[in-house]
């Protein structure tokens, strides 16, 4: 997993409208890369709602947001207008982003290990360099445990 003062992992993903992004894209803003496991559900419905919420005050701390999950970008383009996000959502459908990042790895479900997405924070300043990671994710406050 990335430690504080490692510099943001190359990656080239595609965003809900099938826009190729890249890490070079973030460089000149200060960037929160929140990672989840799955559209729609429960607690990743929490998570988005929380930064959708409290956009405004994260914009203007000067924080571009970004959510990435493993879900397709037709999958993000649903959720996306459903809860009507103000952000843009990648799709990782590989795992490189998510394993370039630490946040693929071995997780209990239902009693069984399993491979998965882990939910984690990681915020950049300008220089794309990590100044922070929130492991223990509250998801109905996300976007709190930054401001």
């Amino acid at each position: 997993m990335l430690k504080i003062g490692d510099r943001m992992p190359s990656f080239e993903v595609v965003d809900q409208d099938g826009k190729t992004v890249k890490s070079e894209d973030f460089i000149g803003k200060k960037t929160i890369i929140y990672f989840y496991p799955k559209d729609n559900t429960s607690g990743c419905t929490a998570e988005a709602c929380s930064f959708r919420d409290n956009y405004a005050a994260l914009t203007e701390a000067g924080y571009n947001v970004v959510g990435v999950s493993k879900d397709s970008a037709k999958s993000h383009t649903g959720f996306r207008a459903k809860y009507e996000l103000p952000f843009r959502l990648l799709s990782d459908t590989s795992t490189q982003m998510l394993q370039a990042f630490g946040a693929w790895g071995e997780k209990k479900m239902y009693g069984k290990t399993v491979m998965g997405t882990l939910r984690r924070t990681f915020i950049f300043n300008e220089e794309g360099i990590l100044e922070r990671v929130i492991e223990k994710v509250d998801t109905r406050n996300a976007a709190g445990q930054i401001l």
